[in-house]
């Protein structure tokens, strides 16, 4: 077969893994195409942990038998026994002639045992085959697996002239209803969305995913609600903060030192997942050390959503990964509240972003920036 037709199935593939985008956590977003005698057969991709993998979908969904069949998956079948049976197993058994694969498993679990437990049954493989495509599926299990910290977005609205809040703190509303709407998938693909306690005492939110019933792009069916992490030092949110209801997808980091029993005992009382950190140098929450218990409980990526002195804190530790920004086409003044709280003193110490993505939501303009920290710039 052609690589242009190897390239024109894994595509299909990955359309199809995209599917999963809102739904598959801790999992990754994974499709499969099978292809016989130019046809294709069956497909399918993975929807929700638990459920069967893409492989298993599309040959589920077969219309006639695999064997002799070119099977597609954006990410080598797994070796190992989870939930679900090995999907490498599956196709072996359904008596597929090729696995063409877009990339490596990044989870040491499998990390190219599929690919053997293939070969050695006299499976061709092929691949990897549009690799920078399928790896943009999974950043934040890509990430995890390879690095132990989720991918972290940083969320944030500005007017023209940099701003996000009035001096007062008012901010609502800067961007418009299609922005904040966009706002709302990039809340529901992400497994965890963090805020501070700061945020939380200003602006009282709930920071659940609110999907319009009418949004061609995210199906309110399959939407889940991420995890709701507070960075709290002294543990002082308010019980009635609307962010701690429903209380059983609720985390907070705090200080074991500063916090009242009292306190920490109503929270636990309300089933809030409550979580001592040690400091870093600067006295405030480690981050890095929160990212990466969050990494070990299996959350992919996280949104953050907060003012401009945490925002700066999590550039400032290097775990952003990309920033998103919105811009309204406002002025708010040179008294207004800037985006970041990141004090640097010379041009040199500028950092550097590189431009991902932008484009047009409403009648703002969304940007995505990849922070280029040193060590980037180095390599």
């Amino acid at each position: 077969m052609a690589q242009p037709l190897h390239q024109q199935y894994m595509a299909r593939a990955v359309q199809l893994a995209r599917q999963g985008l809102y739904s598959t956590h801790p999992n990754p977003r994974v499709g499969c195409v099978i292809v016989k005698d130019g046809q294709i057969i069956g497909e399918g991709f993975h929807k929700k942990a638990g459920e069967g993998h893409a492989e298993v979908q599309a040959l589920a969904s077969l219309t006639t038998d695999a064997k002799g069949a070119t099977a597609y998956v954006t990410l080598e079948p797994c070796s190992h026994h989870g939930r679900t049976p090995p999907c490498a197993e599956a196709l072996v058994k359904a008596g597929v002639a090729t696995v063409v694969y877009g990339m490596q498993d990044p989870n040491p679990q499998v990390a190219g045992n599929g690919l053997k437990i293939l070969s050695d049954a006299g499976i061709d493989v092929i691949g990897p085959v549009l690799e920078n495509e399928c790896r943009a599926l999974n950043p934040g299990f890509i990430k995890r697996m390879e690095e132990g910290l989720p991918y972290v977005r940083v969320k944030m609205a500005m007017s023209v002239d940099g701003r996000t809040a009035m001096e007062s703190g008012e901010s609502q509303w800067i961007t418009g209803p299609a922005a904040r709407q966009d706002v709302q998938r990039l809340r529901a693909q992400s497994s965890a969305i963090v805020t501070g306690i700061g945020s939380v005492i200003m602006d009282n939110p709930s920071m659940t995913v609110r999907i319009d019933e009418n949004d061609q792009e995210a199906d309110t069916k399959t939407v889940r609600q991420p995890l709701r992490v507070i960075l709290d030092t002294a543990l002082s949110i308010p019980p009635e903060a609307k962010i701690l209801y429903p209380t059983n997808e609720v985390l907070v980091f705090c200080d074991e030192e500063e916090i009242e029993p009292e306190h920490l005992q109503a929270l636990e009382k309300k089933k809030v997942d409550v979580r001592f950190l040690p400091l870093a140098e600067d006295g405030r929450l480690d981050l890095v050390e929160a990212m990466g218990q969050l990494a070990d409980d299996g959350i992919n990526e996280v949104l953050v959503e907060t003012g401009a002195v945490l925002a700066g804190a999590f550039l400032d530790a290097g775990l952003v990964d990309e920033l998103v920004i919105y811009m309204a086409p406002k002025l708010l003044g040179s008294e207004a509240r800037p985006l970041l709280s990141l004090p640097l003193q010379n041009m040199s110490d500028a950092l550097e972003l590189n431009l991902l993505d932008m484009a047009k939501v409403g009648n703002d303009i969304k940007l995505v920036y990849q922070p280029l920290y040193r060590e980037d710039e180095d390599e």
